[in-house]
C-alpha cells in the first residue's frame, strides 16, 4: 500500500503531453492502375513455364465459396468480440474470404521463393438449397443466380491480386465436376461403405430434406438470438 501510494505521488506531478500531426488520407488505387497491373499480372502468369519434372510438389487448396444464397447464413456465422455476427451469404466477398485466401496465397507464394512447383486452384462451391431458394425469391433460374455470383466473386478475387491458378477452376454445379462426385458415391454403394437404413434424422419440412446436425444447433442459436 505504501508503494502504491508513493508511484502515485510521483505521477501526480508530471504533466501529460500528446503530439499530433496531420495525417494526409490515403489516396485511393485508381481503376486505371489497377486494371494496368492486373493485366501485366495475368501475362505474366499465362507466359509462366510449364511444371518442371525435378522439382517437388505442392499443393495448396482453400476452402471454395459458396456462391448461392442472400439471407442471413448460419454457415457463415462466426465469433467476434464475444458476440455472434452474422454475415450476409452473396455474390460478394466479405473480409472472411480476404483472409483466408491471403494466408493460401502467402503460402504459395513462399512455396514457390522454396523452389516448389505449387498448385493453387480456386473453385465454387456452388450445390446447394440455397441457390435454389435465393433464385426462386428472385424469380430467376438457380443457374444464372449462380453464375452471375461467380462472376462477381471471380472480379473481386483478381481484384485482391491473389495469384490461384484459374486454368484448374472448378464448380461444384457443372456436370464435369460432379459426374465424379457421382461415381465416388456408387463406388461407396457397390463396396457397401453407403447404406440405406431408418435412422432419426433432422427433417426440415420447408425445404424437405434432411439436415445435418450442425445445421440444426447453429439454427437454434440464430433462432434464440433473432427473436
Amino acid at each position: 500500500m505504501l508503494l502504491r501510494r508513493s508511484y502515485r505521488s510521483a505521477v501526480a506531478g508530471v504533466g501529460r503531453r500528446t503530439f499530433s500531426a496531420p495525417t494526409p488520407k490515403p489516396t485511393r488505387l485508381s481503376q486505371e492502375v489497377d486494371k494496368k497491373w492486373q493485366a501485366i499480372w495475368d501475362a505474366k502468369q499465362a507466359a509462366a513455364a510449364p511444371p518442371a519434372g525435378d522439382k517437388p510438389k505442392f499443393y495448396c487448396l482453400s476452402m471454395f465459396p459458396y456462391p448461392s444464397g442472400a439471407h442471413i447464413s448460419p454457415w457463415h456465422s462466426y465469433i467476434a468480440s464475444n458476440s455472434l455476427v452474422f454475415l450476409l451469404k452473396t455474390g460478394q466477398l466479405h473480409i472472411g474470404h480476404v483472409r483466408v485466401y491471403t494466408i493460401s496465397d502467402c503460402i504459395s507464394r513462399f512455396k514457390r521463393m522454396q523452389g516448389f512447383d505449387v498448385l493453387h486452384p480456386m473453385g465454387w462451391d456452388a450445390f446447394g438449397l440455397p441457390a435454389e431458394n435465393a433464385a426462386i425469391e428472385r424469380g430467376i433460374s438457380p443457374a444464372d443466380w449462380t453464375l452471375s455470383n461467380i462472376a462477381q466473386a471471380k472480379v473481386q478475387m483478381k481484384a485482391l491480386g491473389i495469384r490461384f491458378d484459374w486454368s484448374h477452376e472448378v464448380t461444384t454445379c457443372q456436370p464435369d465436376y460432379y459426374k465424379w462426385t457421382q461415381w465416388l458415391f456408387l463406388q461407396f454403394l457397390e463396396k457397401g461403405l453407403a447404406y440405406r437404413k431408418e435412422a432419426l434424422v433432422n427433417w426440415d419440412p420447408i425445404d424437405q430434406t434432411v439436415l445435418a446436425n450442425e445445421q440444426v444447433s447453429v439454427l437454434s442459436i440464430m433462432s434464440s438470438l433473432l427473436t
